[in-house]
């Protein structure tokens, strides 16, 4: 599933492409084609993200809110407008750019008091200039959950990901079994401050790198990861691996669902 990150490269690729002007909206698929007739033609106010939620804002007062999950994807193209190819659930044409959204998990029209509750029902997102971490370490502070556990919860946190939660965790050397209610100040304020330089660096890149410069392929004299997943990683999908730090084997198990990856040694806490 993507990453917040993502969310907010996209908001930030559509502002850019479309907010400000009429906006053709139709459903080549047809599913969303009630709602795309309600738009159709409206200037796009703003596009934004909070964790993996994208919002189109228009200016009838409609939002559009899209949430990708695991298969979701949009394709944005120069004009001329080609010929739908799979699934559109909705297509968005611009002054010179449109873009086609396939396989979303949700499509729908917001109106502003429902996407008031969807935020609400959401944790602060560290890419979000209205972020306010002391909601998250307030929440994090009196739970026995796992940390690892809560840094996925988006009620708690939103945007972060598999991917993101193993890593900075492991940059902390923090044991992601530990309870919240254990996890001390420092390391929170360290942890927080960390994804928000990790993930405005995904959304510049487009992919998620988070080893330190001096653990660096070329200058450990290691091979580059080779993975579709891409960047460079510490122990995310490295599991029966050596550490890039210790040597130790990363180890996985699953949480509540989700693969979680750690080192032992350097996590020992």
């Amino acid at each position: 599933m993507p990453e917040g990150h993502t969310l907010h490269r996209l908001a930030r690729l559509h502002q850019r492409l479309f907010a400000g002007a009429p906006v053709r909206v139709s459903s080549p698929q047809g599913r969303f084609a009630a709602e795309a007739a309600r738009l159709d033609g409206v200037i796009l106010g703003e596009a934004q993200a909070h964790g993996k939620h994208l919002l189109h804002h228009y200016e009838n007062g409609l939002t559009v809110h899209v949430h990708l999950g695991l298969y979701g994807t949009f394709v944005e193209q120069p004009l001329p407008v080609a010929e739908p190819t799979g699934q559109v659930r909705m297509r968005m044409i611009g002054a010179d750019h449109f873009s086609d959204l396939r396989g979303p998990t949700a499509c729908r029209i917001l109106l502003a008091p429902e996407v008031a509750a969807l935020r609400a029902r959401l944790g602060p997102d560290p890419l979000r200039p209205d972020a306010d971490p002391e909601a998250a370490w307030s929440r994090v502070s009196r739970s026995r959950s796992s940390i690892a556990a809560l840094l996925l919860d988006q009620s708690v946190l939103a945007g972060a990901g598999n991917v993101y939660r193993a890593e900075v965790l492991f940059r902390h050397g923090v044991p992601p079994m530990l309870a919240g209610s254990r996890l001390s100040r420092q390391d929170w304020d360290a942890i927080w401050a960390d994804l928000v330089l990790l993930m405005e660096e995904g959304v510049r890149t487009g992919r998620i790198d988070t080893v330190r410069p001096e653990h660096d392929p070329h200058v450990m004299g290691r091979e580059p990861r080779r993975d579709r997943h891409g960047g460079e990683v510490y122990v995310y999908r490295r599991a029966g691996m050596p550490c890039l730090i210790c040597g130790e084997t990363v180890l996985m198990r699953d949480l509540q669902g989700r693969r979680l990856y750690w080192c032992p040694h350097c996590q020992a806490g």
